[in-house]
């Protein structure tokens, strides 16, 4: 699972590396995404929203990606929201 968060919004992808497809997505930008709460609350959910379409393709376990940022904060949350998801890293 691969993570991107700017100032505002947060991504986490679910990427084959061999193919190089993306085979789940899940961000604050998805039409639908409730955008109430803080920044962290929202990360949580993305990471839920994540989880949740790992588990319909089938995925159970990933390799966490940070992208380089700092384990802390909203990219603690988003990996606590997939966690809760069912998602095994």
């Amino acid at each position: 699972m691969s993570v991107f968060r700017s100032n505002v919004h947060i991504y986490a992808q679910i990427i084959d590396d061999v193919s190089g497809k993306t085979l789940a997505a899940a961000s604050t930008l998805d039409k639908g995404f409730d955008k109430s709460g803080t920044k962290k609350e929202q990360s949580k959910k993305v990471g839920t929203d994540v989880a949740k379409k790992a588990a319909d393709a089938g995925i159970k376990k990933v390799v966490f990606d940070r992208g380089g940022y700092q384990y802390h904060g909203r990219v603690q949350e988003l990996a606590d929201g997939a966690r809760e998801g069912g998602l095994e890293f």
